[in-house]
């Protein structure tokens, strides 16, 4: 099962992605995705929803952060050799673990918020300005 949020940025409704690749709501059932609804329970419990009778969204709903509720990023970099080595850096013997502000999520095609001043993204592969 597929887990989403859709709707309005800040406004999101839980759904689901069925089968045929197709999105649900699921507010009918959950108000909200957040991390107290990923428990193994909670997951068990969604499994028995019957997927066929939820309503179907438009194709082109706004995907939006996939969880709400979310307390902090912890990220691991160059958390895979390939990466180690676009980066030209030493393969890390330990993981590298940082933190993100929560404010860096964003729904899969929503459009990247700068820092207030800022006028573009840094990295070597990024071509915006």
């Amino acid at each position: 099962m597929k887990l989403i949020r859709y709707g309005v940025k800040g406004a999101e409704r839980p759904g689901l992605i069925d089968r045929q690749g197709r999105p649900r709501d699921l507010s009918s059932v959950l108000d909200d995705i957040t991390p107290d609804s990923l428990s193994a329970a909670k997951l068990r419990d969604l499994a028995h929803v019957p997927i066929d009778d939820l309503p179907l969204l438009p194709a082109s709903v706004r995907m939006g952060v996939p969880v709400s509720r979310v307390s902090k990023l912890v990220c691991v970099g160059l958390n895979y050799e390939d990466h180690a080595r676009e980066a030209n850096l030493p393969i890390p013997k330990e993981p590298i673990v940082f933190l993100k502000a929560v404010s860096a999520l964003s729904g899969p095609n929503d459009d990247v918020t700068l820092p207030r001043g800022k006028k573009r993204v840094t990295g070597k592969w990024n071509s915006a300005s």
